[in-house]
């Protein structure tokens, strides 16, 4: 299948983007890696009048870290992430996820931020985004820079709080230090395949018990979910089995998640509930 007719722009400084935003709004499409906008293109669910091609233009491809966050640029690619001493190090939730994502040709295109931006309910990469707590950088031309934290970035089906002018220039991920083990873990029906239901986990341990917890499932709903009445219960509890099943339990208690072809609602409970039960063993097992 061909794409619908188009105009292409291939800008390369990041004023010209933002220019073009301005100009063509809804009707402009940012491409990064392509690997979620060509499809829609070649099957004619998106039919831009403007296609933005980001490869060219540069400062958006950097991770550093400095004063306890690590930045993360919109076009750096998944497998570059993956190779990232400095993710592996600061931010190993993100670590753990990116082996997930799809396959090795996909994550040699594909982008952090436009996995981010694209806000796929099943995408691990946001779910990392609302665990971690990161910030989201965006810049338009009349209004300059903004920060969004990511609980409030995502806001339904393949919806975000970026205006058609915007960009998603940078991450800000906190780093994880001493004391926390995170791990993401999910099922999907062949390697590479989309997650039926996937859970990133992090837990911080102070004095033999925990202090904060991050629970985010995916495949369960519009948005990356928070399994904030699980997360109360780890939070003064010391870690083990108990403490795991009890969160586990809580996490889907009031879980409602589609049916589709891939399983029913309560298959997905059902997973779900095994998921955050294996990810909290595996934080433990990864505690630094």
């Amino acid at each position: 299948m061909k794409p619908p007719p188009f105009l292409y722009e291939s800008p390369d400084a990041l004023d010209e983007v933002l220019s073009l935003l301005a100009e063509h709004g809804d009707e402009a499409k940012l491409l990064a890696g392509g690997q979620s906008l060509v499809p829609l293109l070649s099957f004619r669910l998106a039919r831009p009048a403007v296609l933005v091609d980001l490869n060219a233009v540069g400062g958006l491809s950097g991770v550093s870290a400095a004063d306890g966050h690590v930045t993360v640029g919109s076009m750096v690619r998944e497998r570059a992430a993956g190779r990232s001493t400095t993710i592996a190090d600061q931010i190993p939730l993100m670590a753990s996820a990116i082996p997930l994502i799809g396959h090795e040709a996909i994550r040699t295109r594909g982008t952090i931020g436009g996995s981010i931006a694209h806000a796929d309910p099943a995408a691990e990469l946001p779910a990392v985004a609302v665990a971690t707590r990161a910030q989201m950088v965006a810049r338009s031309a009349g209004r300059g820079e903004r920060t969004v934290p990511a609980t409030e970035f995502f806001q339904g089906y393949f919806t975000t709080a970026l205006a058609a002018d915007e960009l998603l220039t940078e991450v800000r991920f906190p780093e994880m230090g001493s004391g926390w083990g995170a791990h993401f873990e999910e099922a999907a029906r062949r390697e590479g395949d989309f997650a039926m239901v996937g859970v990133a986990a992090a837990i911080h341990l102070a004095d033999a018990t925990i202090d904060d917890a991050r629970l985010v499932l995916i495949g369960v709903g519009d948005t990356p979910g928070r399994a904030e009445d699980a997360e109360r219960v780890l939070i003064g509890a010391e870690p083990g089995a108990d403490a795991f099943e009890e969160a586990a339990a809580a996490a889907v208690r009031d879980l409602e998640p589609p049916s589709d072809l891939h399983g029913s609602a309560t298959y997905r409970r059902y997973v779900a509930q095994i998921l955050v039960r294996r990810a909290l063993d595996e934080c433990m097992a990864r505690m630094r």
